[in-house]
C-alpha cells in the first residue's frame, strides 16, 4: 500500500514497474537446476531469434522469441540510446510505436517520439538492474521531451537527455508539463492493447484535475516510481500467445484516489515502522527462475 512510501525513496527513481503483477513462481521451468545468471546470457546475445514471434512467462520473469528490431530511425519516431540494443520488441509493440507516434507528429510542437528502451534482441533480465520489467518485447519507455527533430546522429542519441516533468519530488507537475503531454498519455491509454501506463503520481493527479467527458482511460495510467522523464507503455499479451502472463486488470474505477494518495504521502510521509526488516537486495534472475521455452530462444538462430 502506498502509506508505507516515503518521498525519499520515491525520489530514487526504481524502473521495477510491477505494480499488480502476479507472481511467477508458478512458471514451470525446464531448467530448474540451471543457476547460470540470465542477464549475462541474455545481453550478449546482438539479435533476435528466427522463431515465430512469441513472448514466454512476465514482464518480469521471461524472454522473447522472434523480436523485431524497431527501426533506428522512422517517419515519426527515433529510437535512443543505441548503444543499448534495447530496441527490440514484439511486432504488436512495433505497430504500437508506429500508430502512436504519427498521432504524436499531430500535436503541437511535437515531431513525433524519442523512444527509449523497450527489450534486448531475446528480451530477459537487463544487466546491472537497470529494468525489472521489460523482459518479453511489450514493455516500452516513451520520453517525455517533445521531439523538434528526427534526424538525431547516433551520438546525439547517446548524448541527449528527456527532461523531468516534475515539481516536489513528483507530487506535482512542473512548468514543462502541458496539454500535449496529457493528450498523448490519453491516446497511449485508450488504444485497446495497452494493459497499464506507468507515471509519476503528480502526472496522473494533473491528468485526473482536467480530464474532461469519457475518464475510462484513467483507469489503465497508474503512478509509479520514477516516471518523470517518460513514462511507460505496457501492452496486453497478444491473443494466442499461451505462454504470456498477462497482469490482472487494474482496479476498477478511475484510480485518482490511489494517485492522491501517493500524493499525499510525498508531501507528508509517514513515519517509517521502526519494526519493519531491513530491504534485501534482490538477487540476479537464473535460467531456472525463467520459462524453460527462454532456453530454446537462447539457443535458436
Amino acid at each position: 500500500m502506498v502509506r508505507f512510501i516515503i518521498a525519499g525513496v520515491f525520489a530514487v527513481g526504481l524502473a521495477a514497474c510491477q505494480a499488480d503483477e502476479p507472481p511467477v513462481a508458478s512458471l514451470a521451468s525446464q531448467n530448474a537446476n540451471d543457476n547460470r545468471i540470465a542477464n549475462t546470457l541474455f545481453s550478449a546475445i546482438p539479435t533476435g531469434s528466427a522463431q515465430t514471434p512469441q513472448p514466454f512467462g512476465g514482464y518480469s520473469r521471461g524472454c522473447q522469441a522472434g523480436g523485431q528490431q524497431l527501426a533506428e530511425t522512422g517517419p515519426t519516431w527515433q529510437a535512443m540510446r543505441l548503444s543499448r540494443n534495447r530496441n527490440w520488441a514484439q511486432p504488436q509493440a512495433v505497430n504500437f510505436v508506429r500508430d502512436l507516434s504519427r498521432f504524436a507528429a499531430t500535436l503541437p510542437g511535437w515531431e513525433g517520439l524519442y523512444i527509449g528502451d523497450i527489450s534486448q534482441p531475446r528480451g530477459g533480465p537487463t544487466p546491472n538492474g537497470a529494468h525489472r520489467s521489460h523482459q518479453i518485447g511489450l514493455d516500452m519507455d516513451i520520453w517525455m521531451l517533445p521531439p523538434d527533430r528526427l534526424d538525431l546522429t547516433a551520438q546525439e542519441r547517446e548524448s541527449i537527455s528527456s527532461i523531468s516533468m516534475r515539481r516536489n519530488a513528483g507530487a506535482f507537475t512542473n512548468e514543462n508539463w502541458t496539454p500535449e503531454h496529457e493528450a498523448l498519455i490519453r491516446a497511449a491509454a485508450s488504444d485497446p492493447r495497452t494493459a497499464r501506463i506507468f507515471v509519476f503520481p503528480g502526472a496522473k493527479v494533473a491528468m485526473c484535475n482536467n480530464a474532461t467527458g469519457d475518464r475510462s482511460w484513467l483507469n489503465k495510467v497508474r503512478p509509479w516510481w520514477g516516471h518523470y522523464s517518460h513514462f511507460h507503455v505496457r501492452l496486453n499479451c497478444p491473443e494466442g500467445a499461451t505462454g504470456c502472463i498477462s497482469q490482472p486488470p487494474p482496479p476498477p474505477g478511475d484510480g485518482c484516489a490511489d494517485a492522491q494518495a501517493w500524493v499525499d504521502d510525498i508531501l507528508n510521509p509517514p513515519p517509517p515502522d521502526p519494526d519493519a526488516p531491513p530491504p534485501t537486495p534482490r538477487p540476479d534472475l537464473t535460467m531456472a527462475n525463467l520459462p524453460g521455452q527462454c532456453q530454446a530462444v537462447l539457443n535458436a538462430r
